[in-house]
């Protein structure tokens, strides 16, 4: 039974690394700069997304994708393959994309349908980025960088970003130009609705915050309410739990929560729960790609992702012992910070409970419950 479900999870891994979610990216401007609009399906009118004969630069990933000069896939149209191109202008497309549409896997092109070569392969490891969306929920025009921006007017987006999404690092925010007026620090993760917080429409500025430059609690942004609900027909892979950290606040003491091993009868050792050790607790925010997590309150037990689950075939089986500097009452872990892999990337994710050795997470590497 083991041995099927390594070889079902290895299958699902292969077939997902060959085969990623179709997504395009436009930019305004050469070389992935200035505003951007990003794509996973049929594209028939970029005006309804203000983005007509805008593209000058684009990033193709998962699939090919087809670009057209003219709407509803008419005019002049090429095929771009997996990658990166910082500039359309070498094959007479810039300012000219109307509408884009994904290309099936087995769909056949002919070579004279091809655009130029991609200059480099997608980075799957990006730096500190955050991208602003001019409406909730991640829609409208969107703006993207991985650099500071002292006036979003030279970017045409000042004071009108409704929701964020960052990656990588930390990002202060600010309503005034030059990084003045009231200013907050957004974790990575994705807010989809900056008035929660008194952002809708007033950030003027931004500037990323380095992983050891130490930050006071009420700088922060609150917390944001992530929906991880499996989405009907979206596809869902697992990702591997590489370590868990369990979060104990405690303004006067240090403690934290470890997993002990405890002495058990080989007869008793629970299989079929080492495969259903991946069932997992509530949700309560989730990092993208490689942040450097969320700050502790006051400590952090750490324990290994191998360490979880039943221990299948071993005399021992384990559980989680709160320990302290010195005696206190009973204290319940905040919350549970996990790290997990997938795709060769490192994520972050804050739960209500421990999880088993894997999480189930879609093509974007979002969990989902």
């Amino acid at each position: 039974m083991l041995a099927f479900l390594r070889n079902t999870l290895a299958l699902a891994a292969v077939a997902f690394a060959t085969h990623a979610a179709a997504q395009i990216t436009f930019y305004e401007h050469d070389n992935y700069q200035g505003r951007s609009f990003t794509a996973e399906r049929d594209v028939e009118d970029f005006g309804r997304f203000g983005f007509n004969d805008k593209a000058s630069s684009v990033d193709v990933r998962g699939e090919r994708w087809e670009i057209c000069e003219d709407i509803r896939f008419g005019g002049r149209c090429i095929v771009l393959r997996q990658g990166q191109y910082p500039n359309l202008s070498s094959f007479g497309f810039n300012d000219r994309a109307s509408s884009a549409r994904p290309v099936g896997r087995d769909e056949r092109a002919s070579d004279n349908r091809y655009g130029p070569p991609p200059v480099a392969q997608v980075n799957t490891r990006p730096g500190p980025v955050i991208t602003f969306y001019e409406h909730d929920g991640f829609q409208g025009r969107s703006f993207t960088t991985d650099r500071d921006i002292g006036d979003f007017s030279r970017v045409g987006f000042n004071d009108r970003a409704s929701s964020v999404e960052v990656r990588g690092e930390r990002w202060e925010v600010c309503e005034d130009a030059r990084f003045g007026g009231r200013c907050l620090i957004l974790r990575p993760g994705r807010y989809a609705n900056l008035s929660s917080m008194g952002m809708n429409d007033r950030i003027s500025s931004v500037r990323a915050i380095s992983r050891d430059f130490r930050v006071e609690d009420n700088r922060y942004a609150p917390a944001y309410a992530p929906d991880y609900r499996r989405r009907p027909e979206e596809q869902l892979f697992q990702a591997n739990v590489i370590s868990v950290r369990a979060v104990v606040s405690n303004a006067q003491q240090r403690c934290w929560v470890e997993r002990e091993q405890i002495g058990q009868d080989r007869t008793s050792a629970n299989v079929p729960g080492a495969i259903a050790g991946a069932v997992i607790g509530g949700i309560l925010g989730h990092q993208v790609g490689g942040g450097s997590g969320r700050d502790a309150a006051t400590a952090v037990g750490v324990i290994g992702g191998a360490a979880i689950g039943a221990n299948v075939g071993q005399p021992t089986y384990t559980q989680d012992v709160q320990r302290c500097d010195r005696p206190v009452a009973q204290a319940r872990p905040d919350y549970w910070d996990v790290a997990y892999v997938f795709r060769g990337q490192e994520y972050h994710v804050q739960m209500t409970s421990p999880p088993g050795p894997t999480l189930v997470v879609n093509a974007s590497g979002e969990p989902r419950v």
